[in-house]
């Protein structure tokens, strides 16, 4: 194998046998890649270029190579944020109504529903190891959070509230915009007064 394919699969980060072939490198070819250590195997169809350096956001990235349609929300944006002290035990996405539950092996999942328009709004894309990982933006989650107040605790939702006006206060504006759009200006009034 010549440079500029380990090169190429180097720049895929985590991907799939098809990503092979979309950058012209025969599916066939993995195997002889496996054997010479090039390239290791993470868990059933997905696979990484052995000098790949693995990130804290890892699991995340993994999780939207195997559920392209995955938005990561909830505790799991609100880590990537940086919003909170919490370490989920799993990774929390969000999947349209009604898309069948996704397996991934090796790591747990939380599944929320969101509709096409929540899907969307207040979006952010971002590339880990090689993977466009969808997550909600901070003032999003933070929205998100208390309008699943009942699954995470509102415990947490305050807390990244907090972390939230200290961090971002430039940002009170979209969080108000937000809040409104989905709905939870009613709930979060009270705590924002608190805090104010």
């Amino acid at each position: 194998m010549d440079r500029s394919q380990l090169s190429t699969i180097s720049s895929l980060g985590l991907f799939r046998p098809s990503d092979l072939e979309a950058a012209g490198i025969p599916r066939r070819r993995l195997y002889s890649l496996l054997s010479e250590g090039k390239v290791e195997k993470l868990s059933r169809g997905l696979y990484v270029a052995s000098r790949h350096r693995l990130t804290e956001h890892h699991a995340l990235a993994a999780v939207c190579r195997r559920v392209p349609r995955a938005v990561i929300c909830l505790l799991s944006a609100l880590r990537f944020h940086g919003l909170t002290t919490q370490a989920p035990a799993s990774v929390w996405i969000a999947i349209p109504d009604k898309a069948r539950i996704p397996r991934v092996e090796h790591q747990r999942l939380s599944i929320c529903r969101f509709s096409p328009a929540a899907l969307e709004e207040g979006v952010e894309t971002h590339v880990l190891e090689g993977v466009p990982v969808r997550v909600t933006g901070a003032a999003r989650t933070v929205v998100d959070c208390f309008r699943y107040r009942n699954k995470i605790g509102i415990d947490v939702a305050v807390e990244a509230l907090k972390d939230y006006t200290r961090k971002r206060r430039s940002d009170a504006g979209e969080l108000a915009r937000l809040a409104r759009a989905r709905k939870a200006s009613r709930i979060m009034q009270p705590y924002l007064d608190a805090i104010a």
